[in-house]
This record gives C-alpha cells, structure tokens and sequence, in this order.
C-alpha cells in the first residue's frame, strides 16, 4: 500500500505517523509547499516516509490512496488523484468543499475509485457512530450531531466562520437554510468535556448523512460555542488559534423505533479532534486500499463503511475511546 499525503498540519502529521507504523504500508509520500519546515518532524520514520515539495493541485501518481489534509484546492487535488487512478480520502469539514467533493461521485465510479468524503470528527467518525447506531433500530427518525473543539488553526479558522454561516438541517426530504448561531442547545459531551451550549453552524454532517438515511425525517448538526464566540463570529479571529487544540468531542444522538415502540441511542468520543481525525482518516484509507467500503464514487462514511462495529475497533485501537450515554428508563 502506497499512501500520498497532501499536507503536514495538525492532521496531516497524526496520519502520517499513523500509516508509517503499518506493516501493510509500503511507502508514505508527504507533499508540502514548504518541505524545510516539517522535516524535522518526518526524519523519525527514516525512508518509510518520503518528503516533496508541491502543491496540492499537482498531479499524484503512484499512490494507490490519496490524503487530502489541506484546507485550499481540495476539489482540484481530488480530480488529480481520481485521474491518476488513486482513491482519495478528505478530513474536510467545509459544506463548499464537501458539495465539490461530492459532485465527483460520477468520475469516481467510471475511475472505479472511491473519495471519502469527510473523514474527520464531524463530519467522519459522527457519521460511522450513527451507522452503527441504526444498525440496533428497526428505522431511523431523527440524527442530531454536535461538535466540541477544534483541530489545528485551519480548524479553529474554519469552525469560526462557521457560526456566522448559514446552517442547513435536513426536515422531511428537504435541506433547509437556518441562521448560524441561532437554535441554542444545551449538549452533553462525554467526559471531560461536560455540557455546553450549542448552536446551529454552516456544518457539513446534513449532507452526508441524509444520503445514508433514507426515510429519515429530520438531521441537524450544531457546534458547541460561548457568547464570545457567537458575538464575534462576523470578525477576524481576536487570537491566534492554537496550534493543535485541545480537548474535543463529538456526540451523536438517534432517535427511531424498535419493535414498535420510541428509541433513542446516544454515542460519543471526547479527545483532541486532530487525534480523531488522524485516526479516521487512516483507518478510511487502509480500508479504501483494501477494498474493504461498500462502493465506489464519492460519498461520506455513514454511505461507504458497511461495517461500522470492525471500523469502529480499528480506531478504537488508535486510541480513540467511544462513550455510550446509559440513561435510566422511568
């Protein structure tokens, strides 16, 4: 297995350290605008792991999985990658990117490759977690995600804009438009997270999912943020983010029924969101280069994971703990 990683930030590392200690990978290829600055971090894996400097849009050859873990010209990277006959996988949370991502669904299948599309927090492990969910239903009325924290800077930057975005929720068949940073809700995020109010946000999981549920009536996605965060979501961030955030979650709650009566099942996962993101990304992609989804073309992973229990194992084994909420019935 042969893996092209475009890209050397708070994700793209994590992936790359990940791939690199696999005994099924051949060769991890890290293509960087700038290769001086992350070479230093690369030089432990000796020549598992080859260093070039390129720009995403470039062509990729010789890579039987793509990584794209950079937040400009991921469309662009896609069809290169798609066209020098490699799957892609894409940690990216942007419903812009995602929608451009996802209209390579045709070219995908003719290449007979597979793009996953979202392969972080939230969307990526939220949507393997609602898979898994529904599995235990007889059918699925509602899916309702929310996100706690943010990976590197283009994280943080992105998740910013976010709440000044227009959110969409999908209600009865129908992507419906709502004001970021309305609908305030208060989330119960895994420990050490905790409550925290959470608000609707230009978020790409309704597109996904729906997609993957049909009949569902209702998805939304909200994002967990503070007065402050809402009141200056329309300037330029005040601080500079930090370089790897901290702690985060991801909670994600179905609601349906099960032998005839209303059922409602809660999963979740608290740790830093470039670690969850590091280790969805890695595991979509050994699992693209060993045929192991469901098809090909462009999809989300609540569509291309078929087995969402053994995908679920293999980022568990990564490090990333999944919590199940266990409520009392009255």
């Amino acid at each position: 297995m042969r893996v092209t990683v475009l890209g050397a930030g708070a994700v793209g590392l994590r992936v790359v350290s990940i791939l690199a200690a696999q005994a099924d990978v051949e060769r991890v290829t890290v293509r960087h605008r700038e290769p001086d600055r992350v070479r230093a971090a690369l030089s432990k894996w000796g020549d598992r792991v080859h260093l070039r400097k390129g720009l995403a849009g470039e062509p990729t050859e010789g890579a039987d999985v793509t990584v794209i873990a950079v937040p400009a010209a991921v469309r662009r990277a896609a069809i290169r990658a798609i066209d020098a006959r490699s799957h892609v996988v894409c940690p990216v949370d942007d419903p812009i990117d995602v929608r451009h991502l996802l209209e390579l669904d045709a070219r995908a299948r003719a290449a007979e490759r597979t793009v996953v599309v979202g392969s972080a927090m939230a969307p990526g492990l939220s949507c393997v977690l609602a898979r898994h969910m529904a599995a235990a239903l007889d059918s699925v009325d509602e899916v309702h995600v929310a996100g706690f924290g943010t990976g590197g800077p283009a994280c943080a930057r992105r998740h910013h804009a976010a709440l000044a975005g227009i959110a969409v929720d999908y209600t009865d068949g129908t992507f419906r438009r709502r004001a970021g940073g309305s609908g305030r809700e208060l989330v119960w995020f895994p420990e050490p997270v905790g409550g925290a109010d959470c608000y609707r946000a230009a978020l790409a999981d309704p597109l996904l999912l729906a997609p993957a549920f049909d009949g569902c009536r209702r998805i939304t996605a909200g994002l967990a943020a503070t007065r402050r965060d809402r009141l200056t979501s329309w300037l330029p961030m005040l601080r500079r983010p930090h370089p790897e955030g901290l702690v985060g979650a991801v909670r994600v709650e179905l609601r349906g029924w099960l032998d005839g009566r209303p059922e409602s099942r809660i999963l979740g996962a608290a740790a830093p969101p470039a670690a969850v993101a590091a280790a969805v990304t890695a595991t979509a992609a050994r699992w693209a280069a060993q045929d192991r989804l469901a098809r090909s073309g462009a999809g989300g992973l609540a569509e291309l994971v078929g087995q969402p229990t053994l995908f679920l194992k293999e980022v568990g084994d990564l490090g990333i703990t999944i919590s199940a909420f266990e409520g009392s019935r009255l």
